[in-house]
């Protein structure tokens, strides 16, 4: 359907890929019913829709520095720090109180010192004058697959081209709220050991959504009865469908995930050549 005329077009094709975004796939899959998929397109398994993830995050600790004063940037800075996941990797860093863990962004910066008050040019002069060194880090945690998380179609609410919107039922729960205690706990008492002065905690505890990394909603496995995609991103139903955006993760992990849909779509799109080829789609 066209956004502006609302004119319809069929298109026909041997392959499709389905990268609509985690949310809009899981309302395509779920709108595109017939007598074979009556809940939706390759959802024989019930799973479409289900299990949807974002990283929780918001959460870390700031300090200041009396380190580098006679040390300044000019315009923007390319870089930051980035601190892998380090909690449940092996015996020696399992925690009892979470499973999985998180990653730390970070960076520092310098602030102003603002000496003067008011207007004119003392306190311009005031804005020139460098301040304090800051670094902060800031978590991103893995957010566990629920099957209560999901989005499901609102067959009563329509969009402005008649179609049914999607509601969203999407939380954090004991696990990610247990892993958000140490990822602010454990950023103060980094940037304790790296010597910053004056350090502060935070936790905005934004919901789900604000991240912006919506996973899940036709995730990958195995088995046909739990899943919806097989481990080539291809739908355990429909052979020629395939689904590479975030909508195929299983997990959400802790890392930025945008690269890794990247390689999966490489992957599937190559496997799906060969099997054009070879006459299995």
């Amino acid at each position: 359907m066209d956004a502006e005329t609302m004119k319809t077009e069929e298109y026909f094709a041997k392959i499709v890929f389905i990268n609509a975004s985690t949310l809009g796939t899981a309302h395509i899959l779920l709108h595109s019913t017939s007598d074979a998929f009556p809940n939706g397109l390759g959802n024989s398994s019930g799973q479409v829709g289900h299990n949807l993830m974002d990283h929780h995050y918001g959460v870390g600790a700031n300090g200041e520095s009396d380190d580098f004063e006679d040390h300044y940037t000019y315009g923007r800075r390319p870089n930051g720090i980035y601190i892998p996941r380090f909690r449940n990797i092996n015996d020696a860093t399992k925690q009892k109180e979470y499973v999985r863990g998180f990653g730390y962004q970070g960076g520092a910066g310098r602030g102003r010192m603002y000496i003067a008050e008011g207007v004119g040019a003392a306190y311009k002069d005031s804005l020139t004058e460098p301040g304090k060194w800051g670094f902060g880090i800031g978590s991103w945690g893995e957010h566990l697959p629920y099957f209560e998380n999901k989005a499901t179609l609102n067959k009563d609410k329509k969009d402005k081209w008649g179609l049914p919107t999607l509601d969203i039922d999407c939380e954090f729960k004991a696990n990610e709220m247990a892993m958000r205690k140490d990822m602010m706990n454990s950023a103060a008492e980094i940037l304790d050991k790296a010597g910053l002065k004056n350090i502060s905690t935070y936790d905005s505890a934004p919901a789900p959504g604000f991240c912006i990394h919506e996973m899940g909603t036709a995730r990958m496995g195995k088995d046909p009865k739990t899943s919806v995609l097989n481990g080539n991103n291809q739908l355990h139903d429909v052979k020629n469908v395939f689904i590479t955006d975030g909508a195929c993760m299983a997990s959400s992990a802790c890392q930025n995930p945008s690269i890794t849909y990247m390689a999966l779509t490489a992957r599937a799109a190559d496997f799906a050549v060969k099997e054009l080829k070879k006459g299995n789609i």
